[in-house]
C-alpha cells in the first residue's frame, strides 16, 4: 500500500501511537505521520504509508489551522489541560476592546517561546523527556521562534474562557499561544481544547476515523495517491523507456522537457507518480526522489 489517509486523531493517544496501530496492520510497509498532535488534542493528522513516506519533506511545511479554547486563571506546567496547575491568578474583566487589542498583538509575526514539554531535542534529548524526569520549572526553556499567525479570531465565550480559530505557520505551539494571550489578558491561561482543521492542503473534510483507517486496503478511494498527494506541483508525463532511467537515477530522460515557469515538478508514466524533480535551468533537471510503488 502507498498512499496517505487523513486521519481525524481522537483525544486521549499520542499521534506515534495512530502510527503503531496502522502500521500493525499494513507491514511491512513504512508508516509515518505529518505533525504531531498532542494526545488531549483532535483532528487532522495525515499519516504516510509506504512509498508517501518519501514525500515528508514536500509537505510539513504547509500552514495549519487550529480550533481551539483557552482557560484562563490556571497555568499548568504541560501549558495544556493535562498538565499540573502550576499557577493561578484572578481573570479581570475582559471588554471588546481589550479583546481585539490582544488578538491584533498575536496575529502576524510573532516571537514565541515552545513549552519545556515539547519534541524539541537538547543535547540529543526530547525535552519532554527531560521535563518529566524532574521539575519542569527548572529547565531553561526552549530558545525564542519566529512563526506567523496569518489569522486569529477570538470570542470570550465566558469570562474566563475564549475560543479560538488560527490558520498559523508550522512550528506554532496553540500552548504557547494560550499561554501568552493569557500573559496579555492580565493573568495567566492554558489550552483546554484543540483541534487541527487543517494541516497543509489536508483538510477535515477530507479526514477519517482512526477506525475506518485500520480497514483501509490498497485501492480504497479513500486512501490519497502519491500523485494527488501533491496536486500542487507542475506534471511531466513520459513515456515508459524515459520512466526506465528516471528509475535507475538517470535525468537525462527529462532534458528539454522542464514545464515552464516551475522549479519543483512531478514526473508521471500512466497515471503513476515515478519521481519528483527540481529544474537547473529551462531545460535541465536534477532528481529529487524516485518512487518505486508496487
Amino acid at each position: 500500500m502507498d498512499g496517505i489517509i487523513v486521519v481525524d486523531k481522537p483525544s486521549g493517544i499520542t499521534s506515534a501511537e495512530v502510527v503503531r496501530r496502522i502500521k500493525a496492520e499494513v507491514k511491512p510497509a513504512r508508516v509515518g505521520h505529518l505533525g504531531t498532535l498532542d494526545p488531549f488534542a483532535t483532528g487532522v493528522l495525515p499519516i504516510m504509508v509506504g512509498e508517501a513516506t518519501k514525500l515528508a519533506p514536500m509537505l510539513e511545511g504547509g500552514e495549519k489551522v487550529y480550533d481551539g479554547v483557552i482557560k484562563l486563571g490556571v497555568e499548568t506546567d504541560t501549558l495544556d489541560r493535562d498538565g499540573k496547575i502550576v499557577r493561578k491568578a484572578p481573570v479581570p474583566e475582559i471588554d471588546s476592546d481589550k479583546l481585539a487589542a490582544v488578538t491584533k498583538q498575536f496575529t502576524g509575526k510573532i516571537e514565541q517561546v515552545p513549552p519545556v514539554f515539547s519534541a524539541i531535542k537538547r543535547a540529543g534529548v526530547r525535552m519532554y523527556t527531560l521535563a518529566r524526569k524532574g521539575d519542569s520549572d527548572s529547565l531553561e526553556p526552549p530558545p525564542m521562534r519566529s512563526v506567523e499567525i496569518k489569522h486569529l479570531a477570538m470570542e470570550l465565550t465566558s469570562a474566563d474562557t475564549i475560543h479560538f480559530v488560527a490558520t498559523c505557520s508550522p512550528g506554532t505551539y496553540a500552548r504557547s499561544l494560550a499561554r501568552d494571550v493569557g500573559v496579555a489578558m492580565g493573568t495567566v491561561g492554558h489550552l483546554m481544547e484543540l483541534r487541527r482543521t487543517r494541516s497543509g492542503h489536508f483538510a477535515i473534510a477530507d479526514s477519517i476515523s482512526l477506525e475506518d483507517a485500520l480497514s483501509i486496503d490498497d485501492g480504497d478511494d479513500r486512501l490519497i495517491g502519491l500523485r494527488d498527494a501533491i496536486g500542487d506541483l507542475a506534471e511531466l508525463n513520459v513515456d515508459a523507456e524515459a520512466q526506465q532511467l528516471l528509475r535507475n537515477g538517470d535525468p537525462r530522460a527529462l532534458e528539454g522537457r522542464v514545464p515552464a515557469g516551475t522549479e519543483m515538478f512531478k514526473v508521471v508514466h500512466d497515471g503513476q507518480l515515478i519521481a519528483v524533480a527540481k529544474a537547473t535551468s529551462r531545460v535541465t533537471a536534477i532528481i529529487v526522489r524516485v518512487f518505486n510503488q508496487s
